[in-house]
């Protein structure tokens, strides 16, 4: 059974645009088309509401950043020629897409040692490394030596490649990656709770 995404997207509770920022990420497979239609199998999309909630209370950490990204665009930029996620994406174009500078408390992020990057709602990559931090002329933040240690480009799946070589990254990026993390912000960083005892 086919449905389209305005039925995908009720199906899942979100909005439609919401749901299309991962079909525009490359993330969902068997997509097919009728017409202007894009149409998708159930079995997807069942698959998604299905996910399961990130672990964040197995972090040692009481508060977790979380980097809220879009489909990947083109942009001409002297670092990077992409913004955002696209699991079409190899891991060093990746890493560049996802490596900004942003309004953010540089201190919270660092505490938390992990950044789990979500689209839509669902973890697709995680960055670690976030000890240093940088301050440009307009306030962001930059994190020089932020390492991409995972990324998935299958959700239903999920299909996950672990980027990292250090064991400790590596069981970051499998724990988190292909979840489900809702979080709540009116910019691209938000702060979530882990329920970590201290």
């Amino acid at each position: 059974m086919l449905l389209t995404t305005g039925q995908a997207a009720q199906e899942l509770g979100c909005a439609i645009t919401t749901f299309r920022r991962l079909v525009h990420a490359g993330l969902l497979p068997g997509l097919s088309r009728r017409g202007v239609r894009v149409m998708v199998p159930l079995n997807v999309v069942q698959a998604l509401g299905q996910r399961r909630h990130a672990p964040l209370d197995r972090l040692d950490a009481q508060e977790v950043a979380v980097l809220r990204v879009d489909a990947a665009k083109q942009v001409q930029e002297p670092d990077r020629n992409w913004i955002g996620f696209a699991a079409s994406l190899d891991a060093d174009t990746l890493h560049q897409s996802l490596h900004g500078w942003w309004r953010c408390d540089p201190a919270s992020i660092a505490a938390g040692g992990v950044l789990p990057v979500t689209l839509s709602g669902y973890v697709v990559a995680v960055l670690t490394g976030l000890d240093q931090w940088e301050r440009d002329e307009r306030g962001r933040h930059g994190f020089p030596r932020a390492r991409l240690v995972g990324y998935v480009t299958d959700l239903v799946e999920p299909v996950k490649h672990l980027t990292a070589t250090d064991p400790v990254d590596r069981q970051l990026a499998d724990l988190l990656l292909g979840t489900r993390l809702v979080s709540h912000s009116g910019g691209t960083i938000a702060y979530v709770s882990t329920n970590s005892a201290d």
